[in-house]
């Protein structure tokens, strides 16, 4: 069977209800009837692929609570709402969301291979709507021409690689064809829930642009958890990066998935190895249905500190959340500035060791009154980044 015909077998072969996989996948697996209710509210469905990396049918699996309908799904929870990023509120034109001054989002479809969970998107994902179509694809073309500060698009959706590879290449084709557009992000899960999906022709589709001079095009993949860099999955990394598509990942801390440092360190050094940019850990959003797999931010500050401590740089991503309603990405992190005073900082590192960096001696009279045995152990966030 060939790549091609083999992803779209997975799709067909896909389950969207926990009664379907339970009896097809895993006969021990026990359904109840809020999961029922869960699955009909937020649209399921899981790949043969994705079903393969379970090895505990039920919540306590890390794969297993990514893909399967929860009853908690349905539990109200204060906050949450149906679009946390006000991305409705964001659209100059059909499809295109711009929250930043130079980057916009284009959904450029509603379909996915597995519907996560933990989903932001769950007013539109899963949603019956055909792609986006020439006609949208030509509008968002003019206002990109007409508002040339915006040199970054983000296609979203949904996940827009489901689409057929003539709709794939319609998208790079006109998002390439604005002259201020110099980089194109690819957003997709399929190369964790579907990577038989990376054809060769695919591959050469995303290469292109930058091949012909035009924009660079990232792909940029989400892998939540190590087991989830299957061989297959890996083999699709592979074939992109030897092509010239850089992989950025992005990653978002979930409750009991991957909320400990022996995880997320497991995930991010695999990553690096294949030669993946781990980018961003995201704290979960606001959004409907996903409360049950939220963490406090004190649980996340406190993973970055293990892990700068385990890792090297570039495996290190940054940690952010997306404020209620909008107002673009905040960066967080464990505060490595303790105290300042004249002429000196007092530093922590990874490990809590605490470390007197000077000014240049010129630049103010030393201040040699406090021992750094005395400081202030208390950790805060960082600043905002647009």
């Amino acid at each position: 069977m060939s790549a091609a015909a083999d992803w779209r077998r997975q799709l067909r072969e896909a389950w969207r209800s926990p009664d379907a996989l339970r009896r097809d996948r895993f006969p021990r697996m026990q359904v109840t009837p809020g999961m029922r209710e869960a699955a009909l509210r937020f649209r399921m469905a899981v790949t043969p692929h994705y079903a393969s990396l379970v090895r505990v049918p039920d919540f306590s699996d890390p794969i297993f609570a990514q893909c399967v309908p929860s009853q908690d799904e349905l539990r109200a929870a204060p906050f949450a709402s149906p679009d946390p990023l006000g991305e409705v509120r964001s659209m100059p034109v059909p499809r295109l969301v711009r929250r930043y001054p130079d980057r916009a989002v284009l959904l450029a479809s509603s379909s996915c291979a597995c519907y996560c969970r933990h989903c932001f998107r769950k007013r539109v994902s899963g949603v019956p709507e055909p792609s986006a179509s020439d006609a949208e694809l030509a509008a968002v073309a003019r206002w990109l021409g007409a508002n040339p500060e915006v040199d970054d698009v983000l296609v979203s959706g949904g996940d827009p690689l489901l689409m057929p590879d003539t709709r794939v290449r319609a998208v790079i084709d006109a998002l390439s064809s604005v002259s201020s557009v110099r980089v194109i992000r690819v957003g997709s899960r399929l190369p964790a829930t579907l990577p038989q999906r990376f054809t060769p022709a695919l591959v050469r589709i995303l290469a292109a642009p930058a091949r012909r001079g035009g924009p660079a095009v990232y792909l940029m993949s989400h892998f939540n958890h190590p087991r989830e860099l299957a061989p297959e999955a890996l083999r699709a990394l592979r074939a992109l990066v030897d092509a010239g598509v850089p992989v950025c990942n992005q990653t978002v801390l979930l409750r009991g998935v991957n909320d400990s440092a022996d995880t997320l360190e497991a995930l991010f050094r695999a990553l690096y190895h294949a030669r993946v940019r781990p980018y961003y850990l995201f704290q979960t959003d606001l959004a409907e249905g996903i409360e049950h797999l939220r963490t406090p931010l004190a649980t996340g500050l406190a993973l970055m500190r293990e892990l700068r401590a385990r890792l090297s740089g570039p495996a290190i991503p940054n940690f952010c959340l997306d404020p209620p309603g909008g107002g673009g990405k905040i960066e967080l992190s464990p505060e490595s500035v303790v105290r300042r005073g004249r002429g000196e900082t007092l530093l922590r590192n990874g490990r809590g060791e605490l470390f007197l960096y000077p000014d240049p001696q010129d630049a103010a009279r030393r201040f040699g009154s406090e021992r750094a045995d005395t400081a202030d152990s208390t950790d805060t966030s960082g600043a905002s980044r647009q």
